[in-house]
Formats: structure tokens, sequence, C-alpha cells
């Protein structure tokens, strides 16, 4: 009996859902969002123009205090300078792309993103300067809060490097207390049995209700070891748990597997379970960092000289709002940069499972 030459060309449904999806190229993504590829790479051109005449041709009607801004001309200005920057650079992008075909889907993916946050900043400089629909001196407008990031920029500098050091020690210390932890926890049953209960006394405590028990500490003149332990503390719970949750959950054949070929006690759990467990630590590693932001702010309140959250409190005080808003700005790139950081490592240390697990 012969078949039939087309069952061979039939496809399984469920060999389709097994099958990983394929990359989309970055311009592609535009074109799917109704966005045609001229419009997208041309947007923040056009936007930074509406917004340099917005800026240009209607008056300011906030009472901007004085500064070191009012002997320049307007168009020496930091956020018209900006804006005349980001035209530039828009106009070299939608030139470039069509003379080098690699730069394409770059410009044309970036392009309505960066048109996007020019509005904000734009409506932002409408409601504040233009409009004063907002109130000096609590909601400076742009310029303002630029030019006061450009005069402390040597003071910024120094508090984010104090930050830096301040974060990472206290971050690195609870990624490893909960590294251990949660291997013990998730590998040993004596010891779920008596640290887990600690774990759900102690976890859900915020770090930053610890603060007033922290100075009180007779360890005062430690500042920053005692922030760096407040900072340890919010990591270590988010981690532990994570960890512990995929040691716990490795499966049973993979061990099986391991012991038959002879593998030891060691060898199952640096070999088998947290390499297995690795997509759950990332996870906590993640949560602890938002936890660590959180906490970095109460931890440099304790008494320290140096940081953002000490120059946020010391502009807060001197009702200097502009240079507020400036180190809220430059804290949100360095978190940012610091996420976007560990993105990479987990795309790195995790590219095996790329297409088993979608992220």
């Amino acid at each position: 009996m012969e078949s039939d030459p087309l069952s061979s060309n039939v496809v399984d449904p469920a060999d389709l859902a097994a099958e990983p999806e394929a990359p989309r190229p970055a311009g592609e993504a535009v074109r799917v969002r109704g966005l045609r590829p001229a419009v997208a790479v041309l947007a923040p051109a056009v936007t930074a123009v509406v917004a340099l005449l917005i800026h240009r041709y209607l008056p300011d009607r906030q009472e901007i205090p004085h500064s070191w801004m009012d002997a320049l001309p307007a168009w020496q200005h930091p956020y018209p300078a900006l804006l005349a920057a980001v035209l530039g650079i828009s106009l070299l992008a939608a030139a470039g792309q069509w003379a080098w075909h690699p730069l394409r889907p770059w410009a044309g993916h970036y392009g309505p993103l960066t048109a996007g946050v020019l509005v904000l900043v734009c409506l932002w400089d409408l409601i504040t300067a233009k409009l004063a629909w907002m109130p000096q001196p609590y909601f400076p407008g742009p310029d303002e809060v630029l030019g006061g990031m450009i005069d402390d920029r040597k003071l910024l500098a120094i508090s984010a490097l104090h930050s830096l050091r301040l974060l990472a020690c206290g971050y690195l210390a609870g990624v490893a207390a909960g590294l251990v932890t949660g291997v013990l926890i998730g590998w040993f049953l004596s010891a779920r049995y008596w640290i887990m209960p600690v774990m759900k006394v102690l976890g859900p405590l915020p770090a930053t209700a610890l603060v007033p028990l922290v100075m009180m500490l007779p360890i005062r003149e430690f500042l920053f070891l005692s922030g760096a332990a407040l900072i340890a503390f919010a990591v270590w719970f988010p981690v532990t748990m994570l960890t512990s949750s995929g040691i716990a959950n490795v499966r049973l054949s993979y061990l099986d597997v391991a012991r038959t070929l002879g593998a030891g006690r060691l060898y199952l759990i640096f070999r088998v379970a947290i390499p297995s467990a690795l997509p759950n630590v990332f996870v906590g590693l993640f949560m602890g960092l938002g936890a660590s932001f959180l906490t970095l702010i109460a931890a440099e309140t304790l008494g320290v000289k140096a940081g953002l959250g000490w120059y946020i409190g010391m502009q807060k005080g001197y009702a200097d709002y502009a240079k507020v808003y400036g180190s809220l700005v430059i804290m949100a790139v360095f978190f940012s940069t610091l996420m976007t950081l560990l993105f990479k490592v987990r795309d790195r240390v995790l590219k095996w499972q790329k297409g088993v697990i979608k992220w």
C-alpha cells in the first residue's frame, strides 16, 4: 500500500509549539506598530525642532532664581544645547542609515523611543517654565535642572562614586549570604527545618525599618559598615528564597543520572543543582538589586558625608529643588545602567538555555 506523499509534509502542531521563536530584527518591530521606516527615523529630529521652537518663542512665566546661566545667551543654555545636539545626531543617523544598511534597524528601532522621551521633556518645559502651571521652587524646568547638574557636576560625580561603593559592598555581601543560605535551605532538610522559620519572621521586615535600630548601635563610627549591612539585609531575603526554590525543584532525573555515574554530594550540589537553579537565582538577583536601590537612600541617612542620598538631603535643606531633580536624574541613569549590566551578565551565563526559557 502506497503512502500518501503529502502525509510526510504534515507538521504536528506540537512540533510547532516546541520550536523556539526566531529572533525578530529590531527594525521589524517598528513596522509592526504601523510606523514607516522613514517616519520612525525622522521622528526624533522633528520632535527636537518642535521642542526648540517652543522653548525659543514662548516666553518664560516662571520666576527663575538667579544662577550662573543668566550671563549666557539663550542659545547657550543647557536645555536648547541638548536639543540641538539631539537634532544633529538624529539627522546624522537618518542620513547614515541610507548609506550604511547595518545602521537602519538600529535607527528605526530607537527613533520612536527617542522621540517619545523628547515629547515628555517638552511637556515638562511647557507646564513649568513656559505656562507656570507648577510653581517655583518646587517644580523647576528642564533648563534649570540641567544647569544645576552642570553647576554641581564635581560634587555629583563624587556622590555617585560613594553611592556605587556603598551599593556594591552591600549588594555583594547580601548576594553571598543569600546564595549560601539558599543552597543550605534547598538541599539540606535539617537546615530547612531550622532556618526557614527565621526567614519567615525576619525576611518580610523592610530594611528601612531597621534604620533606627542601626543608629542606636554602639558602632556608629563605622557608618559605612552600617549602611552596607542594611543593603545586604534587603538583598539577602529575595536571593535566599529564590535560590532555595530553584535548588529544591531540580529534576530528580538529573540527580539520578549523576548518582548513577558516581557523582558525590559536592558534585551534585555545585555541578547539577546550582546550574539547574540559575534561572531562579537570577530572578532573586534582580529582586535584590531593586531592593538595594530602595535601601541605599535610607542607608545614606545614617550620617555619611557623601552619596546621592546625602546630596538630595543637603540640597533639599537649601530648597534648591533644581539640583534635587538633577540628582534624581543621575540616580535613574545610575540604577538603570546597573540593571542593564545585570541583564547582560544573565544573558551570557544562561546562553545555554536560549530557546528553552524566553526572556
